[in-house]
């Protein structure tokens, strides 16, 4: 009968929507020697997505740090990057999970030379490598690789993941029993209130500051918000802090009760990897742009569909009365048990009629919507919104030379939408034959100008785009730029190469991007991509034979113009 508690322990290992989780305690150690530090946590509010692992800081502040398997398992992924996770590295493990190590300075040697062989072989620095089971296995304690700060990193550390390996869905490391010194409660900041009308649609906000008032106790000038509307949500900026760090990082969970009665909250448990960009929906994504600032919405919007949020039949949305003032406690917590509670009270005043909105187009969020206007149309697929649009559209004839059409104002910035949908544009003037692969889709985003790329279909420009605001038709006829960082004709004594690459334009995710050719004698050579400070790097190999050679590197656009390096040089 020995098997049966085993049995017992895996049928309760995954989460179902109505079952409490018990994770394993004492089967990961961890994968760092030195004091456990976070630098960010599970679930923090990051731009566009929420965070999906945590990131443990250097013992030292310098990349090095060896790293261990937490736990026996077989390495089932590798993927290298320029950006994102840059060296990342997935280890499964036979109890149903699977730890991810992004940002790796570096990999054990037979996994880098296995991984370069990839790399020669498909002529191609990113990968995406799936060893077969067993071909790079470890023990718990074994050396896996060494923290770095590769990809889309500021700074030493690593990003560790815990997965369900059968689901892939990430799930909080430091609910499996990792030991670190916390004994700071969050800390509370502002409050962002909103006057809701019957559809529970924005029609008003204001910003409070929450007083601290000792002890973890926070409250507002007053205790009482007499609102001028019939209902309200409540948004609250919070930030965790742990002991022997200055990070400002994001709790676990926040409750909210009303006269004493629990009506809404989010536990950063679990989620999955197509949810993250629902943060958009969690947040006030316009404060978030305009301010860089995060307040976590304790009320929900119809099209937000992450399951975070406790399910106990409400929306987080507060009927207000003009007779009686109800009691609000918020609480905040981390997963070491400690808590921060602001307390206050809210009353109906007197409701004045809302400020008409002026708006072009009424996009229902559960439908899909299709605009036609002034030489431009989009397409929404159903679930592109989180609540109903109230559309303004605009289309300004630009005098400037730039541009080869209407500048198409659709809403602007502050506006969320969750998924990429279809945007065509027609020119304006006309566009020379042997130029027309030289346009693109343009997005005017304050002082930046980012290429969506795009193809003509017709007489259109068409591409996909995941941002509200303006929008033209550009051209790119200019090539990137090529810097020798450490290039001489006379090499001998050194180890690499590297040059600094820029485009004038920069691209959003869905482009290509810049791309990357080198080549030492008319041979493909490695070259390895910093995206954060576009530093290109190639490692001589050792059988590389001594005396004259050329290298020649050609760095391409998303619109095809071509830079090229060609030098000899002497090994």
């Amino acid at each position: 009968m020995r098997f049966i508690p085993l049995l017992l322990f895996f049928l309760f290992a995954f989460k179902s929507d109505n079952v409490i989780v018990e994770y394993p305690q004492d089967y990961f150690i961890s994968p760092v020697k030195h004091t456990f530090r976070l630098a960010g946590t599970f679930g923090e509010l990051r731009p566009n997505h929420f965070h999906a692992g945590i990131d443990i800081k250097s013992s030292n502040g310098k990349v090095g740090d060896p790293l261990f398997a937490p736990a026996d398992g077989f390495v089932s992924r590798i993927k290298i990057q320029g950006g994102g996770y840059g060296n990342a590295m997935y280890i499964e493990h036979p109890n149903g999970y699977t730890t991810v190590y992004a940002h790796l300075y570096s990999y054990p040697p037979a996994v880098a030379d296995w991984i370069e062989t990839q790399q020669y072989d498909r002529e191609k620095f990113e990968v995406d490598l799936y060893p077969a089971p067993g071909q790079f296995t470890f023990k718990q304690g074994e050396m896996i690789g060494k923290m770095g700060t590769s990809g889309r990193s500021y700074g030493p550390h690593l990003h560790f993941e815990i997965r369900d390996t059968r689901t892939q869905k990430a799930i909080n490391p430091l609910l499996f029993g990792f030991k670190m010194k916390d004994t700071r409660a969050p800390k509370m900041h502002q409050l962002k209130i909103y006057h809701l009308n019957d559809k529970h649609e924005t029609t008003d906000t204001k910003v409070l500051d929450l007083r601290n008032l000792g002890g973890n106790q926070y409250g507002i000038s007053g205790d009482t918000l007499t609102l001028g509307a019939w209902r309200t949500g409540i948004a609250l900026k919070v930030y965790d802090h742990h002991d022997n760090v200055n990070n400002w990082n994001g709790v676990y969970s926040v409750k909210m009760t009303v006269d004493d009665a629990p009506v809404y909250g989010f536990t950063m448990e679990t989620f999955a990897f197509d949810e993250v960009r629902y943060l958009n929906a969690h947040i006030d994504y316009g404060d978030q742009v305009e301010k860089k600032a995060y307040f976590n919405r304790l009320y929900k919007l119809p099209g937000n569909d992450i399951k975070i949020y406790e399910q106990n039949g409400s929306d987080g949305v507060v009927e207000l009365s003009a007779s009686r003032a109800k009691k609000v406690v918020l609480t905040a917590a981390d997963k070491h048990g400690n808590e921060a509670t602001a307390t206050f009270w809210v009353k109906r005043g007197e409701v004045s009629p809302p400020e008409s909105k002026t708006f072009n187009y009424i996009l229902p969020y559960d439908e899909e919507n299709q605009v036609k206007a002034g030489g431009m149309e989009f397409h929404f697929p159903v679930g592109t919104l989180y609540e109903n649009m109230y559309l303004n559209y605009n289309a300004a004839n630009d005098n400037s030379s730039e541009f080869y059409s209407a500048v198409h104002q659709i809403e602007d910035y502050r506006a969320p939408v969750h998924k990429y949908f279809d945007l065509a544009v027609s020119p304006t003037r006309s566009i020379p034959e042997d130029l027309k692969s030289k346009a693109f889709i343009a997005y005017c985003y304050k002082d930046r100008v980012i290429s969506f790329g795009g193809e003509w279909k017709g007489d259109k420009l068409k591409t996909k785009v995941r941002d509200l605001g303006d929008f033209a038709i550009m051209l790119d006829t200019e090539p990137p730029t090529i810097t020798p960082v450490r290039f001489r004709s006379d090499m001998r004594g050194f180890k690499y190469t590297s040059f600094k690459v820029k485009d004038n334009f920069s691209t959003d995710r869905i482009t290509k991007g810049m791309r990357f050719r080198a080549e030492i004698d008319g041979k493909w050579v490695l070259l390895n991509y910093d995206a954060k400070n576009n530093l290109l790097r190639h490692d001589f190999r050792e059988d590389l034979p001594a005396g004259e050679h050329i290298f020649r590197l050609t760095v391409t656009d998303d619109r095809g113009n071509a830079a090229v390096f060609e030098r000899e040089f002497r090994r």
